[in-house]
């Protein structure tokens, strides 16, 4: 562990304020006794904590909080599992305590996330321990995009990015930024950075400052004596990222600001805290789980998530760098959809999985919608849950082929006659009239390629929804299509649709959809109760999750060539070995494979000419 000062000022009021106050003698007033009280709680954060909550801090974990108190730009890069949600609920309520009236604003990457946090002080503030804690709180309201915690007159706020035109509307002294790796550059620099360029209460500020020059002026008073404002906050925290993801490039800014110190223009101070697993106490982590880690997780992996340490790109097959440059910037269009637009078209693809089980496979949908202009597909929509039986996947089918202009369906051969068999003889299939029918062209047939796409867009029938082609996985297609799925991310041919946010957010979470029928979420995510409209919300949200799911599944694969010279594209030994419902999967990347190469399909067939042939006869006389 190193300890670098760089060249800012420090901002401890009084480094030996407990020496002081141990050598104090004599009798207090109150008022100074409650100003030195005040003091020695802010100062001794680790005893505050202890008194308030019940909570006993380690170490790092008053370096941290003690650091959020005393800079204006905190970021804490920390390993997994070492508790940043659960430190940083420490420092909001703390905060919220000792600065009545301060407005503290918990962001994430979706509303689920910033609620954790949340629900860190609610759970802290539950227990008998935490007395003081609870008799603090004010108020609590949580309607469906925001949640309110109120201490005295400060208020705590978690709120959701996607509606930027909402967060626009607060004033926050501290934002609070859980898994800042995903939050978006934009909504960072337009939305959070102008956050904290106001301050609150200009006009006192500005009397004061007057009233100061003049004494100044006098002679009465010292430049160096004037009164110094605190200024707003922001604190964000994450597992590092990829070196050419935004959150490197803030991190570079705040450590040259660090090191460099800062200028007459703004006075603002900066921390890193960079903590690796084995920065942690013994007592934090289960050395299983660590040595678990290091024998699954690939060695990029295992650094960033685990090591705080920011690596250059994956090394499987896909690039993450290259699949970055294939995601739309937030803001542009398409963005994640939960309802397809009219007139636009769209491929499903499908990888099921018939366990029930939450350490299966997941059964995998992916929504890709055409830009027949470009000839390219765009990820907007994806599905992947294990351990829901047959009919929710079968609803969550249903839905997808009811709200999107499904014009071809591919599904993986092996499970996908069982699946779209069940599904047509299905209640809520026949109930509706949907019969899905099936294409039974060879598309393998590599030199007569053309002709088999003329058979099969003849084959072909929007109307009665003979749509859907199953695809058996032999290994010369396997390849083929990973080579496919490769140029195209070279090439730009298959993107990732952006976040949804501002306008676009708000027409998603208003589309009229049978929520309240379909699963999205594992079990363990799923068991908060709330209404539709929360509901909806964590689903808008949790489409760009899927979209970062696919990536990370496509990073992790690998290819490896036998004896014989067969290529096989899977993931690595270690992760198969993996079990559990937390243990890596690839059903995502599966059905991804199995769309990009129904979007190039698709084209070709639409593309390829139906020559009319008409046969005439002409009679002849014999003599």
């Amino acid at each position: 562990m190193a300890w670098e000062i760089g060249n800012q000022k420090s901002r401890s009021e009084d480094q030996d304020f407990n020496k002081k106050l141990f050598e104090m003698k004599g009798y207090l007033e109150e008022r100074e006794a409650k100003i030195l009280l005040y003091k020695f709680l802010r100062e001794n954060i680790t005893f505050t904590t202890d008194l308030v909550s019940g909570v006993k801090l380690f170490p790092f974990q008053h370096m941290a909080i003690k650091a959020m108190f005393e800079t204006d730009y905190f970021m804490g890069v920390w390993s997994r599992g070492m508790s940043k949600s659960f430190t940083t609920a420490i420092y909001a309520y703390l905060d919220a305590i000792m600065n009545q009236g301060v407005e503290i604003g918990i962001l994430s990457k979706s509303f689920r996330q910033a609620k954790m946090i949340f629900k860190k002080i609610e759970d802290i503030a539950s227990k008998p321990e935490a007395m003081y804690l609870s008799q603090c709180i004010t108020h609590k309201s949580k309607s469906n995009d925001e949640w309110l915690l109120e201490i005295g007159s400060s208020r705590i706020r978690a709120l959701p990015l996607g509606d930027g035109e909402k967060l626009r509307g607060f004033r926050f002294h501290r934002i609070i930024i859980d898994e800042f790796a995903l939050m978006p550059e934009r909504i960072y620099n337009e939305v959070i950075i102008p956050f904290l360029s106001v301050v609150e209460n200009p006009t006192q500020r500005e009397d004061i400052y007057n009233v100061e020059t003049e004494l100044i002026r006098q002679g009465k008073l010292q430049e160096s004596d004037r009164h110094v404002w605190p200024n707003n906050k922001l604190i964000a925290l994450s597992s590092a990222s990829y070196k050419f993801e935004y959150m490197y490039k803030a991190y570079e800014q705040f450590e040259n600001l660090i090191q460099v110190g800062g200028n007459k223009e703004s006075d603002a101070h900066r921390t890193i805290m960079q903590f690796s697993y084995d920065c942690a106490p013994r007592q934090l982590y289960d050395q299983n789980l660590i040595n678990q880690a290091k024998s699954t997780m690939s060695q990029s992996q295992f650094d960033r998530e685990f090591g705080a340490i920011f690596t250059d790109d994956s090394s499987g097959y896909f690039k993450t760098s290259k699949m970055a440059a294939c995601t739309l910037k937030d803001g542009e269009e398409p963005s994640t959809e939960i309802v397809g637009k009219p007139g636009d078209k769209y491929i499903l693809a499908f990888d099921p999985s018939w366990a029930e089980s939450e350490s299966s496979d997941d059964f995998a949908m992916m929504v890709i919608k055409l830009n027949e202009e470009k000839k390219i597909g765009v990820v907007v929509h994806s599905y992947a849950l294990a351990g829901a039986n047959l009919k929710q996947h079968i609803n969550y089918f249903y839905y997808l082929l009811n709200h999107f202009n499904i014009v071809s369906i591919v599904g993986d051969y092996n499970g996908g006659v069982q699946f779209m068999n069940a599904a047509n003889e299905s209640n809520l299939f026949k109930k509706n009239k949907l019969n899905i029918k099936f294409l039974n062209t060879n598309f393998d047939d590599v030199e007569n390629y053309q002709q088999k796409l003329i058979e099969g867009k003849r084959e072909y029938n929007l109307e009665n929804k003979t749509i859907c082609y199953l695809r058996k996985p032999t290994s010369q297609w396997i390849r083929r299509a990973n080579e496919l799925l490769q140029s195209n991310f070279d090439h730009r041919r298959i993107l990732f649709g952006s976040r949804a946010i501002d306008d676009s957010y708000n027409e998603q979470r208003r589309k009229k959809i049978p929520i309240d029928k379909i699963e999205f979420l594992k079990t363990s995510q799923s068991q908060e109760k709330q209404t539709n409209s929360a509901k909806m919300i964590d689903f808008v949200e949790h489409q760009f999750d899927m979209m970062n799911l696919v990536k990370t599944q496509c990073s992790l694969v690998q290819i490896t060539t036998s004896s014989s010279g067969t290529q096989s594209f899977d993931l690595p030994s270690s992760l198969r070995r993996q079990t559990g419902p937390e243990k890596a999967r690839k059903d995502s990347y599966s059905a991804l494979v199995l769309g990009n190469w129904m979007v190039k399909l698709y084209y070709d067939m639409m593309d390829s000419k139906i020559e009319n042939v008409s046969a005439t006869f002409t009679p002849m006389f014999i003599k």
